[in-house]
């Protein structure tokens, strides 16, 4: 461990070996000792020291202006002033401008080595008190990042997190699906920019099980694309159901390498992401199991609740329509009737995934019970509404369902639908009015009904 540093600072020879020699007993110290506030501002930009032992009058730059020069050193050592011109007014503007204590020439030495001790006690308990704050922070967001439980809100804050402990610089987060890009969030990359970086190091990071530092040196197929990056900070993720992730964190544009930053925090908070990934991953995973319909794979009714009121506050903010078709199967009875119940579940199935080609990937199907199926179509007016319903219609009414042994039946569907906020502005009337409509379509079958018609009958 090395010794404290202690800088005498005299113009006059005589005090400066003087306290060099007090200072020395023991060999506890690192001393050096300098003729001028002026010499002692050049060993300062070039050292750091503990505590700075000064006279207050000197030609150039006095006591007092040392310790206001030295204000802005980090770390910022203590002053220590000795002085034979001493008054109360001195010694209070001494105290006031940062000095730690104030001393008369000439100075008892054991009073000497007594402050000089008491100062680098002081120094040693708030270090340890700041590491020790440091670390409580760091925990603290530790905690919070492991119990994130969405994937996308973890990412979100993780890169946040381990970038503000950097200070600067990019970096992103991705999920991968079968070697292919599920979701990404970046910092300091456009989208294309970041889905790119993501893509050629998903290969890799799903083979690594533990934080690596790659050299873009090392990475041709990245070098040719990102002249500025010189490093990469890697850390992947993986979960027992086999869902993969992964933290990259760059270094910045004309900065130091990674290597140099704070590698064992980095981890630390890492480790917590990992465990929110984990964590994030699972609950997922039974989240589906719980909103999602067995036979289908469609959300259920449960879901549709949720995912209505989430709609309506998201298109009370943005000032947006959505609709709500409900899908209901013509004479579905007979099918389980004639062919029995398990051609007639291959019947539902195939019925969720014919709705899956007539709607966007942005719109939301479920199994809303039995052979009746619902469709929330985001960003969609009454007109919208009404062509996505008629070509549900027309592509359930021209396919040829299997019911085993090489024969087919056909089916039809009736469709009704309703618009917020032109028909309904709260999720329960959203729901009676599709329904409603679909059932005032029922009366013919095989066709498409608004809500406008439920007032007009």
């Amino acid at each position: 461990m090395s010794k404290p540093k202690i800088l005498i600072v005299d113009d006059e020879v005589f005090f400066r070996r003087l306290f060099t020699e007090i200072l020395s007993e023991g060999d506890l110290y690192d001393i050096e000792s300098v003729d001028s506030g002026k010499q002692a501002l050049d060993y300062l930009a070039r050292e750091q020291v503990d505590i700075i032992l000064t006279d207050m009058v000197m030609p150039e730059v006095c006591g007092l202006e040392l310790i206001r020069r030295t204000r802005s050193l980090d770390p910022t050592p203590d002053i220590i002033l000795v002085t034979s011109n001493a008054t109360v007014e001195t010694a209070i503007q001494a105290l006031k401008s940062g000095a730690r204590d104030y001393l008369l020439k000439p100075c008892n030495p054991e009073q000497l080595r007594h402050n000089v001790k008491s100062c680098l006690e002081q120094r040693r308990l708030i270090a340890e008190n700041s590491l020790l704050q440091s670390q409580i922070r760091l925990y603290q967001k530790g905690q919070h990042l492991s119990g994130q439980l969405d994937v996308n809100s973890l990412f979100q804050e993780s890169l946040s997190t381990l970038l503000n402990e950097l200070g600067h610089g990019r970096g992103l987060a991705f999920l991968s699906n079968q070697n292919s890009i599920s979701h990404i969030e970046a910092n300091g990359f456009d989208d294309d920019q970041a889905r790119q970086l993501a893509e050629l190091l998903v290969d890799r990071t799903m083979k690594m099980d533990q934080a690596e530092i790659l050299q873009i040196a090392d990475c041709p197929e990245i070098a040719k694309l990102y002249e500025d990056l010189s490093s990469l900070w890697v850390f992947p993720m993986s979960t027992d159901n086999q869902e993969h992730g992964a933290l990259v964190l760059c270094n910045p544009s004309a900065s130091e390498p990674l290597e140099s930053l704070p590698q064992e925090n980095l981890s630390f908070l890492a480790e917590q992401v990992a465990l929110g990934f984990n964590n994030a991953c699972q609950y997922q995973g039974a989240r589906e199991l719980i909103y999602t319909d067995d036979l289908t794979g469609l959300y259920n009714h449960r879901y549709l609740h949720i995912a209505i009121e989430q709609e309506i506050r998201r298109s009370e903010r943005y000032g947006l329509e959505f609709s709500l078709a409900f899908i209901d199967l013509d004479l579905f009875k007979s099918i389980n009737d004639e062919h029995g119940h398990l051609v007639g579940s291959g019947v539902l199935h195939k019925v969720g995934e014919l709705l899956q080609e007539c709607v966007r990937d942005a719109d939301t199907l479920f199994r809303y019970g039995g052979d009746e199926f619902t469709a929330l179509l985001v960003e969609t007016d009454t007109r919208g509404a009404k062509i996505v319903a008629e070509r549900i219609r027309a592509t359930i009414e021209t396919f040829d369902f299997s019911t085993g042994q090489g024969n087919t039946s056909r089916l039809t569907a009736t469709v009704g639908h309703a618009t917020y906020p032109i028909h309904a502005t709260t999720k329960n009337e959203m729901i009676d009015l599709a329904d409603k409509a679909m059932y005032l379509g029922k009366n013919d079958r095989n066709i498409t009904r608004s809500a406008s018609e439920i007032r007009n009958t």
